[in-house]
């Protein structure tokens, strides 16, 4: 019944709902999400249902992987995309995205944050050891075998981790301090979703034992708020020094079928209505400025004052050669 529901609302959320059609027919837009967006039963699913009742266009939500997958996926169906819109695509990635020439038109930016690391607050509480703060206490030995990061040639947060360091050490620098990573005993997911849910100690209910991961700023909250049983303070903190800021696009894809209802779309995901549901859904900050941040998201967030970031020019001019290197260096 719950799915009838949603259906009716106009707001179809995967192929495999039970009574969902997947007809891509006029007045339905399919969106590409990466795989943390909610497909279902949070405020973003009725935004969107909001906008059907408004509009009479459908939205359809299609998972499409992790950031980068979803863009690399994206650039082998240009001009015949899987979808009418695509959600998601960041700073780091842009470049890949306009290269491939998969968007109709500039696409807009709809949130920002910053993907830093973060620590098991309890964790080093009772090993007695202070929480790293920047880039360079990383590598220190008392920090071995400690850190997991994502592999930024799959990752969006991995890939902004990697193009921190290149910020902050210049280029060749970085390598070496990659290859002290490496042997103070980074390891390496392929997913954000591995990383801190598998593999973090600090997240619920992971049985990781590194008490480091790249993560992101707004981390913290999301463990406040889904919290069970509940609690009012955060167990994760983020480290202020490693942090690289990140900006989210949406965009209309080249070749939709449906162009016109897609621009509404993104029109809309910009809008109050939609923005003020990001803090405590997708823990990003939204861009339009009349959206007031839930007082759990102010308190438990981290914005850095000077966080780390590359021209959008260089990383297009250099990303791959980047990610090859790294991949040399780190997974040898």
């Amino acid at each position: 019944m719950k799915a009838r529901t949603l259906c009716a609302a106009g707001l179809i959320m995967s192929l495999s709902l039970v009574g969902c059609s997947d007809d891509k027919g006029h007045g339905t837009v399919t969106m590409l999400v990466y795989d943390s967006f909610p497909t279902k039963d949070t405020p973003l699913n009725e935004a969107l249902a909001d906008f059907t009742r408004d509009t009479g266009i459908k939205v359809r939500l299609l998972t499409a992987g992790d950031a980068g997958t979803m863009v690399t996926k994206a650039v082998l169906t240009s001009g015949n995309p899987e979808g009418d819109v695509m959600w998601g695509v960041d700073n780091t990635l842009l470049s890949a995205a306009t290269d491939g020439n998969i968007f109709e038109s500039e696409p807009v930016q709809v949130d920002f944050g910053d993907v830093c690391v973060n620590y098991d607050i309890a964790w080093f509480a009772e090993h007695e050891l202070a929480p790293p703060v920047t880039l360079d206490d990383l590598i220190d030995p008392k920090y071995a075998d400690l850190l997991v990061v994502e592999n930024p040639a799959a990752s969006s947060p991995g890939l902004a981790f990697m193009l921190a360091t290149i910020a902050r050490y210049g280029d060749p620098a970085w390598e070496q301090y990659w290859a002290d990573l490496r042997a103070n005993g980074v390891e390496v997911a392929e997913s954000w979703d591995i990383a801190y849910y598998e593999r973090f100690s600090g997240a619920a209910g992971s049985e990781g034992d590194r008490p480091l991961v790249v993560s992101y700023g707004s981390s913290p909250p999301a463990e406040v708020i889904f919290a069970v049983p509940p609690r009012s303070d955060a167990p994760t903190g983020v480290s202020e020094g490693t942090c690289f800021r990140q900006q989210e696009f949406a965009g209309v894809l080249r070749g939709s079928d449906h162009p016109s209802e897609a621009a509404q779309l993104v029109e809309f995901l910009t809008s109050e209505r939609f923005q003020r549901e990001l803090p405590l859904t997708l823990f990003v900050y939204p861009v339009n400025e009349d959206v007031v941040l839930p007082d759990v998201f102010t308190q438990f967030a981290v914005v850095p004052a000077d966080p780390f970031t590359v021209d959008p020019a260089a990383i297009a001019a250099n990303r791959e050669e980047w990610q090859d290197r790294w991949n040399e260096i780190v997974l040898r």
